[in-house]
């Protein structure tokens, strides 16, 4: 594998160490900025909405720009954002450089999944894929409790210096190491025209759904824990940390079996998900099979959820910058939907089982829309081509 995927997966290590963080911050900078902890919460969703809107129109901006370029760009600005979060007093100021550093994180993403494919040869493209995005599970396990403990003991600022001080690495080595390429030459309007295919939006969709299950329980892990299974407050971060790493082994076993058998990965991965999702909502009060189960959902999110995004750049050969930008879009509009709706359903009173139903449910809806893109699939396999 190029050294070249190893330095995107180190900047996206970075991107998504930012991204997942400020949930350990928030009480440090309502006090600091004299703001109230909804507020605050508010840095969070302006950064995952950014991510969704603003990657596609940041893959369309980038994607006649040498990919050396547009990645140096974006880490750059991205950079810049979190320098100027970390001085400054103002709440405003700071929600705009929460939502220039989404734009930035999502414009990076784009090229960075594009950029991956094109270093390697297309058996290995699900791995390549797959050690990219690796970085948001080792930023899981590593980076956002180092954020937090850093902002424990330091104050909220240094997390984003951290923040800042890690991508520097990444900016020289990609500078070092990426090429200095194009994406193909196809206008805009042929790339649209190549994500209008129906298979495609289908494959979309799927991704949507099955981050809107993943990242649904993921996010209330830490209630269900101590209200449901009985585990202690200090075990939450052990308990969050065996997720992280579960989904750590997920991107480095699922990336070598996505290039010789993608479909056979997804289907069995997601129905397997499905189905833990739903054995955990049942068996949440019992430590011995509650603590098993967070690892091996996260090893099956991580491991699958990669092949998805494979596919998606397969099928939009001829428009990989902008699939790209969809494909974060897709990703970062589940990560934003599943949390919501397991929002919803704990404030209905379902209590703190019923986001891993929820999860299951949406895990169940992928199937279903996996399932008619197979129809799709046959049915073009069976239409005869036209004749002269």
């Amino acid at each position: 594998m190029p050294l070249a995927v190893y330095v995107l997966g180190l900047a996206v290590f970075a991107q998504g160490t930012s991204e997942f963080m400020l949930s350990g911050l928030l009480p440090g900078i309502a006090a600091g900025l004299h703001v109230s902890v909804p507020a605050a919460g508010l840095l969070t969703s302006a950064f995952a909405v950014g991510m969704a809107v603003g990657a596609p129109a940041m893959s369309l901006l980038a994607r006649r720009w040498p990919r050396r370029r547009a990645l140096l760009g974006f880490l750059s600005a991205f950079v810049a954002a979190h320098v100027a979060g970390a001085v400054t007093t103002s709440y405003a100021v700071l929600l705009a450089t929460r939502v220039a550093a989404a734009l930035a994180n999502a414009g990076f993403w784009a090229v960075a999944l594009a950029a991956a494919v094109a270093l390697v040869p297309p058996d290995a493209r699900a791995r390549a894929t797959s050690i990219v995005v690796g970085g948001v599970t080792v930023a899981c396990v590593a980076g956002v409790p180092a954020g937090a403990l850093l902002g424990g003991h330091l104050g909220w600022r240094s997390a984003f210096w951290a923040v800042a001080l890690v991508s520097l690495p990444a900016l020289a080595a990609i500078a070092r190491t990426i090429p200095d390429d194009r994406s193909p030459a196809t206008s805009a309007a042929g790339e649209l025209r190549v994500l209008a295919s129906r298979p495609l939006l289908v494959t979309l969709a799927m991704n949507a759904l099955f981050q809107g299950a993943t990242f649904c329980t993921f996010t209330y892990l830490a209630p269900l824990a101590t209200h449901v299974t009985g585990l202690a407050d200090a075990w939450v971060p052990a308990l969050l940390a065996l997720f992280g790493l579960g989904s750590f082994a997920g991107v480095t076993i699922g990336g070598r079996i996505a290039d010789a058998r993608p479909s056979a990965l997804i289907a069995g991965g997601m129905t397997a998900l499905a189905a833990g999702w739903a054995a955990l909502a049942l068996t949440a009060g019992s430590p011995a099979a509650a603590v098993p189960l967070v690892f091996v959902q996260g090893m099956l999110a991580f491991g699958t959820g990669p092949a998805l995004i494979a596919r998606v750049l397969r099928l939009a050969g001829d428009a990989p910058t902008l699939a790209g930008g969809l494909t974060t879009a897709a990703f970062n509009a589940g990560a934003t939907a599943g949390p919501w709706l397991g929002g919803l359903v704990i404030g209905a009173g379902l209590g703190y089982r019923s986001p891993a139903w929820v999860s299951a449910l949406l895990m169940a809806a992928a199937l279903g829309t996996a399932a008619f893109a197979l129809r799709l699939r046959s049915g073009s396999a069976a239409t005869p081509s036209p004749t002269r």
